[in-house]
């Protein structure tokens, strides 16, 4: 078996109304007018709606809300465009291998010593991950108490932007035969939906190998309605006291460009007006605690002043453990990242990727691969040469549901550049070490801002006024075998709810 040591380096070499007929601007990306650096923006804007990330949720959010309202949208990494190793599918183990300061994939590590990445780059994690596009189940949509039409609405938003039926070849139809085999049925054939059995799913990579990202969600917007800053680091949001027994109520955020100049965001005046939190699983729950909301005694240790004691802001962060087989070949494989996927009764999900895998990077950063291959193959036919780069491989993974186990998120410092210190807590629950014996990560951790315990079910934190939070933070598991097709529907299903809800306020 592949040793948790090196595991995570495996995986990621291979792989109504008005508002429900809005129009489609169509500004096709990446010639997008309103999208520039941060360096640019004035010392002081003003702004209906302001969005921190322009992650998977966020561009949904942003290019929604942009129908009928002024909105900025803050991203602290630059375009995914003119990237090839974002752009192009056999760029993705590159893309993750970048360890620089600018890199749209920024590495941090858990307290549980398992690898893993964050993105910085508009278009969020769907611009650094391996491409499976499914939704979630209806009993997940049921269990949390969402729209069921609003939310199949909001999905087929999203899929007209950047999902795609995958070009099944050899590999991906030797593990499609194989899990009909052991008995995962029946053959769902090709569906985005989660159903359990065998099925091949979609993928935001194209025919061509191209990938589609939540920027792309952006040709949605109007362009006359809504700023990108990129390079724009969210630093704190900001707050008006509240006055006579009332909340403190969020009315802008301050930021810095690239250079290291402050800038100021405000809202505009009016009661519907908020700033909206899209920054991710690290980046949400990290900006509350910044911002004054979160348990005091942390806040006090680094000197920010306690706006609101929330002890549940970083609780409840969770990462799906994945099991991983390598499974080595004297021919080459082509390139493929996940495209089926069997759902067993158990919960249990089995999904599969291949290609060429690169070594010279992987030991430059000191993993013993030729250690790690010898364990996952039979001595007795092993091969010297498939230990010299590159190597012909392909990768079966086994993620569990849930999970059951969850951790915490602290402040390192108060730079909200850097990585706040994640404590993910694996095997916690025995559940899942019942479930899964070794683990790397499949990047699908959440929580950090829980609903029911840091936000309401319309997703406004809870102890102030003007703020909510829109992103894989406010999760309790994960949905179904890959979430971001969800997070992508999260930020639509949501602005398409914040309008309706302006809507009715303007008529009252």
């Amino acid at each position: 078996m592949i040793t948790p040591s090196w595991n995570p380096f495996i995986f990621s070499s291979l792989f109504g109304i008005l508002i429900l007929s809005i129009p489609c601007f169509s500004e096709k990306a990446p010639h997008y007018t309103f999208a520039r650096d941060a360096t640019s923006s004035p010392k002081v804007v003003f702004f209906d709606y302001i969005i921190i990330g322009g992650g998977t949720s966020g561009c949904a959010l942003a290019a929604t809300l942009s129908q009928s309202s002024n909105v900025l949208l803050l991203e602290r990494g630059g375009l995914p465009y003119g990237n090839p190793n974002i752009t192009n599918i056999t760029g993705f183990a590159s893309n993750l291998a970048n360890t620089s300061p600018s890199s749209p994939a920024q590495l941090f590590i858990s307290t549980d010593g398992v690898f893993n990445h964050r993105a910085r780059v508009l278009g969020g994690g769907s611009a650094i991950n391996a491409g499976f596009y499914t939704r979630a189940s209806k009993a997940y949509v049921r269990r949390v108490g969402w729209d069921e039409k609003l939310v199949n609405e909001s999905y087929e938003w999203v899929e007209k932007k950047v999902a795609f039926q995958p070009q099944i070849k050899q590999w991906q139809s030797a593990v499609r035969n194989g899990l009909l085999e052991v008995g995962v049925e029946p053959n769902n054939g090709f569906t985005f939906e989660h159903l359990y059995g065998t099925k091949i799913g979609g993928s935001i990579f194209d025919s061509q190998g191209h990938r589609h990202t939540a920027a792309d969600l952006l040709e949605y917007a109007d362009p006359t309605k809504i700023s990108v800053l990129l390079y724009a680091t969210v630093e704190q949001i900001m707050f008006k006291p509240g006055a006579g027994g009332r909340k403190p109520r969020a009315n802008g955020v301050r930021f810095q460009d690239s250079k290291g100049n402050s800038h100021l965001a405000y809202l505009k005046e009016g009661s519907m007006n908020e700033v909206i939190l899209s920054a991710g699983a690290l980046g949400s729950p990290q900006m509350l605690m910044l911002s004054g909301i979160g348990p005091a005694e942390q806040l006090k240790v680094h000197g920010i002043y306690v706006l609101l004691d929330q002890p549940m802001v970083g609780m409840g962060m969770s990462d799906n453990p994945t099991n991983a087989v390598l499974v080595p070949s004297p021919k080459p494989v082509e390139v493929s990242l996940i495209q089926v996927v069997g759902i067993t009764e158990f919960e249990s999900y089995v999904e599969a990727a291949s290609g060429s895998l690169e070594l010279d990077w992987l030991r430059r950063i000191g993993h013993d691969f030729e250690r790690i291959a010898n364990q996952s193959m039979d001595p007795s036919v092993i091969n010297p040469q498939l230990l010299q780069s590159p190597i012909q491989a392909g990768i079966i993974l086994e993620k569990i549901a849930g999970p059951y186990s969850t951790g915490f998120l602290q402040l390192k410092n108060k730079d909200p550049s850097e990585n706040p210190e994640v404590t993910f807590n694996y095997f916690k629950d025995p559940r899942d070490l019942q479930r899964c014996v070794q683990v790397i990560t499949i990047w699908h951790y959440h929580g950090g801002c829980q609903v029911g315990k840091v936000v309401d079910r319309d997703f406004r934190v809870f102890g102030v006024d003007g703020l909510r939070v829109i992103d894989g933070s406010t999760l309790i598991d994960s949905p179904g075998t890959n979430p971001q097709a969800t997070v992508m529907m999260l930020g639509r299903y949501m602005g398409q709810k914040i309008l309706r809800e302006r809507l009715a306020g303007a008529k009252n």
